[in-house]
């Protein structure tokens, strides 16, 4: 698929400077198919959409949470499915399982970076 860049896509630089994440990320995560490119322009520049730009937000979210690649792309697409469902369609067990495992690797973030404000705080005081 080809198409012409206009105000409602991007090419992969503008995407990585709004994300704030490198272009060999952006295109690996291309490559393993986590973002694939909306569409190349004729010249073969992939082109990148408003909804890719989401979906990348929500894989640099998924990042320091530790999920695998594999993991990413199933959580991925249980939100698409997930937003195209009814309100009433309740949550399936696997997400519930995400969402414990990511309130526990957050924690544990939490605590680390409580351990080193107080390493900073003990050098501080011993400036």
């Amino acid at each position: 698929m080809t198409a012409r860049t206009g105000s409602d896509t991007m090419h992969i630089g503008e995407l990585a400077e709004r994300t704030g994440l490198s272009l060999r990320t952006i295109r690996h995560y291309d490559d393993v198919g986590l973002l694939p490119a909306t569409a190349r322009t004729d010249g073969g520049f992939r082109v990148y959409s408003e909804d890719d730009f989401e979906r990348l937000m929500v894989i640099k979210q998924m990042k320091p949470l530790g999920f695998s690649l594999e993991e990413m792309a199933e959580i991925l697409a249980m939100l698409a499915s997930l937003s195209e469902a009814p309100p009433d369609a309740g949550h399936p067990a696997r997400l519930a399982e995400f969402l414990e495992r990511a309130v526990h690797e957050r924690a544990k973030m939490a605590r680390n970076l409580a351990q080193a404000d107080d390493f900073i705080e003990r050098l501080t005081r011993l400036r």
